[in-house]
């Protein structure tokens, strides 16, 4: 690779490659974008001084891998640098303060345990142009209130500020927000998510965030003891996830914007008596709010789908596996969800049959009702289902249930599947190629720990390419399936048939 000397766009991110980043990139004296992200496996140090060979790069994207040791000082030579990408590694070790020669630098994102000192804010004040700026992992980012007070400096130029996981608590906030003004007019993005910060904080961020549009809080320690009136007039996402929000998250007394889209609410204690919504309940995001998260609370009556009706009009994905709720679903639940793409209801105790509503949801896409105690027989849910949304369903989930029956021949009409998952209840019968002839596009078919038998016609070759394929105590005799040797894509890791 190090031989394509005229060579101007590299982009080999997602790409599963592991080792060392190869010296031979230094060679490419051209190149203008390089893209080695969200590898995962790439190890070891930066090439040093190959790194600073490539004074003609403006984008540069190493993050999402497991390099470490420190930051080449050499990265100041790249003077074109416009986007700098190191998050998501382990760096240590000073940060070099050459990255202040970068004058074009828009976009810095670092990860590591750096050793912090107070001169590092003098290589940062130097980057006027910066836009986005993200640290991770700044452990004693917190101690130094001069580098938060030179990052206040460049608030009034960023759209994005992202310090997670850096230890912060309320006393340093004032140090990074100063200049409240500036800070209402530019910022657009905020993630302090990982920190130590409490409701202080929350109401402190709600008086100087008139244009904020997303916010990351999760991971902190706000506690809802006393009433909060927070204002975040112009947010389109909210995430306070992983905190403890019980009393007041949900009362009158917060007022959340009238464009938010994105909610989640994971992990904050949530319980049935917050959706006990009193008359004067104002929700102004009913027709604008399209993705909700109420997974792993405390959740256990069917309180939180009549809030859902009353409330949210627009809904594509709900979440709100990991409860402990119970009893069957409500009647109401398929004809007010229409909007519904995305529905993931695994891990609670529900009970009952497959209510025959989710096949008349015409916009629902993935149905995930894994590990509840939802009965009935598998064939009448097919066929008592009018499966409006045949033509767009990818992803059906019902594995560790207590379903019965035999897998009708029918379900071959959800001709979109992707991914099919049966496994661990107590489905009796044949299964055949006229089961599965229909389904093209499957990659995913799990079948195991019920009591099938597979039967299938010698010379038969599926129309799909399977990745994931489970038969653990399924009948495969009296010969091995010729067709599994068909199946080119799948994975033996990911291959049962004990």
């Amino acid at each position: 690779m190090g031989s394509f000397a005229k060579l101007r766009y590299l982009n080999l991110s997602y790409s599963e490659f592991g080792g060392r980043i190869s010296y031979q990139l230094g060679n490419l004296s051209q190149l203008q974008y390089l893209d080695l992200g969200r590898n995962y496996y790439l190890s070891g140090v930066i090439p040093l001084l190959q790194i600073g060979n490539l004074r003609q790069l403006r984008y540069l994207d190493l993050g999402g891998n497991a390099l470490s040791g420190a930051i080449p000082c050499q990265i100041g030579n790249l003077s074109e640098l416009q986007y700098f990408d190191l998050g998501g590694n382990s760096f240590s070790g000073a940060i070099p303060f050459q990255i202040g020669n970068l004058p074009m630098l828009n976009t810095l994102r670092l990860q590591g345990d750096f050793d912090v000192k107070t001169k590092d804010a003098e290589w940062l004040s130097n980057l006027h142009s910066l836009t986005i700026l993200q640290f991770s992992s700044l452990h004693n980012l917190g101690s130094s209130h001069h580098l938060l007070q030179t990052i206040s400096k460049l608030i009034p130029n960023l759209r994005e500020l992202r310090l997670v996981d850096c230890s912060l608590s309320d006393y340093d906030i004032p140090y990074l927000f100063r200049f409240h003004s500036n800070f209402s007019t530019s910022l657009t993005i905020l993630d302090l998510s990982r920190n130590m910060l409490t409701s202080s904080t929350f109401q402190l961020l709600s008086n100087i965030s008139l244009n904020l549009k997303e916010l990351y809080l999760s991971h902190n320690n706000f506690v809802s003891s006393a009433p909060l009136y927070p204002n975040f007039p112009s947010l389109v996402i909210l995430d306070p996830s992983y905190n403890n929000l019980t009393s007041s998250m949900l009362q009158d007394d917060f007022n959340f914007s009238s464009k938010l889209q994105r909610l989640s609410l994971r992990n904050c204690s949530l319980l049935d008596r917050n959706f006990l919504v009193p008359p004067a309940f104002n929700m102004n995001f009913s027709s604008s709010l399209v993705s909700l998260d109420l997974s792993h609370n405390l959740l256990t009556s069917s309180a939180v789908f009549h809030w859902l009706f009353n409330f949210t009009t627009n809904l594509h994905t709900l979440s709100l596996y990991g409860n402990l709720l119970e009893g069957p679903l409500p009647d109401g639940f398929g004809k007010v969800m229409k909007s519904l793409e995305n529905l993931n209801l695994y891990s609670n105790k529900l009970q009952g049959e497959i209510p025959t509503f989710f096949g008349n949801m015409c916009s629902l896409q993935t149905l995930d009702l894994l590990n509840n105690n939802l009965s009935g027989d598998l064939s009448s849910f097919i066929q008592h289902s009018s499966w409006c949304n045949r033509h767009i369903l990818q992803s059906l989930d019902l594995s560790y249930n207590r379903i019965t029956g035999m897998i009708p021949k029918s379900i071959g009409l959800l001709s979109e599947l992707e991914d099919l998952y049966l496994e661990g209840n107590s489905l009796e019968g044949d299964v055949t190629e006229s089961h599965l002839s229909n389904l093209s596009k499957l990659t995913s078919l799990d079948l195991s720990y019920n009591s099938l038998s597979l039967k299938f016609e010698s010379t038969w070759v599926p129309p799909f390419q399977l990745r994931y394929l489970g038969l653990a105590s399924c009948k495969l005799g009296p010969s091995f399936p010729s067709w599994f040797q068909t199946q080119s894509s799948l994975a033996l890791e990911q291959f049962t048939i004990y």
